[in-house]
């Protein structure tokens, strides 16, 4: 199977998966490739890198701790970004996400706290949210 890259000429950008390099264009000259956002049949392929598989993963070197800490450090800095960037709404955010995606108040980034009711009712309504990662554990609190 091979994987292209495509945009429609409203500019969607989707993928699309031939058997072989020569499916896509006989598919496009019979009409078969349109985008899925707007039904255009004007689709062409966009630049796209391959991709290289390695001999060695990056993991393969490293200990399951090392990638824990990995992990976490990376966690951390998605936590601070938020903090230092979106405004805290405390424990109106699911009320204020609600109003942002309706229109009722300013699009921005927010965080803040939410009952686990709360949450399903904003997912359920279609309200984009995503939990923050923990706070990392202080220095005293590890073994």
């Amino acid at each position: 199977m091979i994987r292209y890259a495509l945009t429609c000429d409203r500019e969607h950008e989707f993928e699309g998966w031939f058997a072989a390099s020569a499916d896509f264009d006989d598919q496009q000259a019979r009409g078969l490739v349109d985008c899925p956002v707007c039904a255009s049949k004007g689709v062409r392929k966009a630049i796209m890198a391959p991709a290289v598989a390695g001999t060695k993963r990056r993991s393969q070197d490293q200990s399951p701790a090392q990638n824990h800490q990995m992990m976490m450090e990376a966690m951390g800095r998605v936590r601070r970004h938020v903090e230092e960037n979106f405004d805290d709404v405390g424990d109106a955010f699911a009320s204020e996400a609600r109003a942002i995606h309706e229109g009722r108040s300013e699009d921005r980034g927010i965080y803040g706290q939410a009952t686990s009711q709360e949450v399903r009712d904003l997912v359920e309504d279609g309200v984009p949210i995503a939990p923050l990662p923990p706070e990392p554990m202080k220095k005293t609190q590890l073994n």
